[in-house]
């Protein structure tokens, strides 16, 4: 990108953390939301939440949200966009040089200490996805299967691809988040009045 992203990166997590992001582990038990005791209660909390919510919302008039929705996903945008470049620049030397198959089914290709916080994460960014769904039933508008299992699934797999130190999981979290950039950038759009032409 004639930018190198992650030194400035470091500089900012390190301000945060007073370490840097590659010396950061996924330790199940210590590190936050790193059990499945931790992830399931958020899960469960979540369809408790939004399904209770639906049912609180029946004869009332929908929340006007218009600026926290604005705000909401103009950051999940930039957060997303932000991860997605990261990634990129991890990857792209890593397949290059050894190519798509070590990348995806090599441990080394695939599970780098700088890739593992990137991984750690996005993980985290799964459950401020959650907030989308408060906002459907907010605005009463219909909760559907595929959204609410997505968003449920998404952390869990996020969650299980830690513990499991895979090498693939770079593949559908790229995925995701370029996905996620479109989605949150037009859905920012839409609610600031603007009509996206696809």
């Amino acid at each position: 990108f004639g930018l190198e992203l992650w030194p400035i990166f470091e500089k900012a997590f390190t301000s945060i953390k007073s370490y840097k992001p590659q010396d950061f582990r996924f330790v199940p038990g210590k590190t936050p939301m790193a059990t499945f005791k931790e992830t399931a209660t958020m899960l469960i909390a979540y369809y408790i939440i939004i399904f209770g919510g639906r049912e609180l919302m029946r004869g009332r008039e929908p929340f006007k949200l218009n600026f926290f929705f604005k705000v909401h996903n103009f950051y999940l945008t930039v957060i997303s966009g932000l991860l997605l470049v990261l990634f990129v620049e991890q990857l792209l030397p890593e397949i290059v040089r050894n190519g798509i198959f070590h990348a995806v089914c090599a441990y080394e290709g695939g599970w780098t200490d700088k890739l593992v916080v990137l991984y750690y994460l996005n993980y985290l960014t799964k459950y401020l996805e959650l907030i989308d769904t408060c906002f459907l039933f907010l605005k009463k508008k219909p909760l559907t299967f595929l959204h609410t299992y997505h968003h449920g699934a998404t952390a869990l797999l996020c969650f299980t691809q830690l513990l499991g130190h895979t090498a693939v999981s770079w593949v559908p979290i790229t995925l995701n988040l370029t996905v996620h950039v479109v989605m949150y950038w037009y859905y920012f759009q839409a609610a600031r009045g603007i009509r996206i032409w696809w």
